[in-house]
């Protein structure tokens, strides 16, 4: 998908729309046989991967596993965050031993997310291969980590974030680009 220029509403009917999309590249990229399982990170991505699961189902007739990624403990900025930070469980009820897990998360931006959920991710199994799905892939890279799947591209300047909503966290869905 090419990326959007400045500003770029997604509303909650685009935001679904989006959702089935990716849900369809996915299961265009995955071979007949390959065994998928969801990770979201915690904590838009979870959601996100739910919601994806039922279009799979729909799509495929499989049912597809979903877990929960808590990555707090993995970031790099741990010692550099304020207060004390709020841990999550991870969640991961199913082996992850040769199947392809796709991480799913909110937003792609520096990289430094995907890079603990990865380490993480790591402590659990070693999977056959990971993918990373996104709904919005933004600019502003710091670590070499690119998504697989991007519900939106999108260049966004300095100052500015790429605010991604769901209803189950925010109540209600959407993306937007917001003045930090």
């Amino acid at each position: 998908m090419p990326a959007a220029p400045g500003p770029c509403p997604m509303d909650p009917g685009q935001m679904e729309a989006t959702l089935r999309r990716l849900a369809t590249d996915l299961v265009a990229r995955l071979k007949a046989d390959e065994e998928v399982v969801l990770l979201g990170i915690r904590s838009r991505g979870l959601p996100l991967a739910e919601r994806l699961a039922i279009l799979l189902r729909a799509a495929t007739g499989a049912q597809v596993p979903v877990g929960a990624l808590d990555i707090t403990l993995y970031r790099d900025d741990l010692t550099e965050m304020v207060g004390s930070p709020i841990v999550r469980p991870t969640e991961i009820p199913f082996t992850l031993k040769e199947r392809t897990v796709v991480l799913v998360d909110d937003v792609l931006y520096t990289g430094r997310t995907v890079r603990a959920a990865l380490d993480a991710l790591l402590d659990h199994g070693r999977p056959r291969r990971v993918m990373l799905l996104v709904m919005a892939d933004r600019s502003g890279r710091e670590l070499p980590i690119q998504a697989d799947l991007a519900g939106l591209r999108v260049e966004v300047p300095p100052g500015q974030r790429v605010a991604v909503r769901v209803k189950e966290v925010d109540g209600e869905d959407g993306v937007t680009v917001e003045a930090c």
